[in-house]
């Protein structure tokens, strides 16, 4: 059976998300659950700031219970060593942390790396993406630029790419609650008609199998189907 995507608005191995990660490791249903952590797309924000997310990952997990291992990848060659598919292919819950959702991308669909996650979902495994890792496993991604000059330095999408699509039909706005409303909505807009947008506010996430969805955390997940917004808070389910 199919595992749970879980979608992280912000937070990650933060004291804040520990609630939300305990109910991570026992949707896992083992005593002891393999955790891999991915930080790939933080890889271009250099080397220190790479090895800092691995290790707060591993200590976060590590205090929550779970056997965890860092998997190192920083790009499409590294993608493809048969430790890091195997260390994939074996954990019950893989974690993608933050960064630039398109060079984590352009690694998942580049090598071996995103196969790899999309059969460890098929069998069972949770996986879970915060911010740019979020953006990255669903159905569309923003493919933006930012424009220096602006006060406000803001992602402008010209197109929405496939991403690596374990749910079908869903692109993510992380970071929600952080940026102006009316920003937000353009964006939302602007993603292929048909689908669906959640908007998920930091330190909140939100959790699906099979379209059913269920919000975590102390936030809000803004729901876009296209001008149409919905909204819903901690405990409250909704299909998509």
């Amino acid at each position: 059976m199919r595992g749970p995507v879980a979608l992280v608005g912000a937070g990650e191995f933060l004291d804040t998300m520990a609630e939300f990660d305990r109910g991570l490791l026992a949707a896992t249903g083992r005593r002891r659950p393999r955790v891999v952590i991915l930080p790939t797309a933080s890889a271009n924000d250099g080397e220190s700031v790479f090895q800092s997310w691995a290790e707060k990952g591993v200590a976060h997990f590590s205090a929550l219970g779970a056997e965890v291992e860092p998997v190192l990848i920083r790009n499409t060659g590294e993608g493809r060593e048969p430790s890091a598919i195997q260390a994939v292919g074996e954990a019950d819950l893989v974690y993608l942390s933050g960064g630039d959702p398109r060079h984590l991308l352009r690694v998942l669909q580049g090598s071996s790396l995103g196969a790899a996650l999309t059969a460890a979902n098929a069998r069972g495994a949770v996986i879970a993406g915060c911010s740019a890792g979020a953006m990255a496993i669903v159905g569309r991604t923003m493919d933006y630029r930012v424009v220096p000059k602006l006060h406000l330095s803001v992602p402008l999408p010209f197109r929405w790419p496939h991403a690596l699509g374990l749910v079908d039909g869903i692109a993510v706005l992380p970071h929600y609650d952080a940026l102006p409303e009316p920003l937000c909505a353009c964006l939302a807009l602007l993603a292929p008609r048909g689908g669906v947008v959640f908007g998920i506010d930091e330190h909140t996430a939100v959790v699906g199998r099979n379209g059913a969805w269920q919000v975590f955390g102390a936030g809000r997940v803004t729901v876009w189907r296209g001008r149409r917004r919905e909204r819903f808070r901690r405990g409250e389910a909704f299909r998509a």
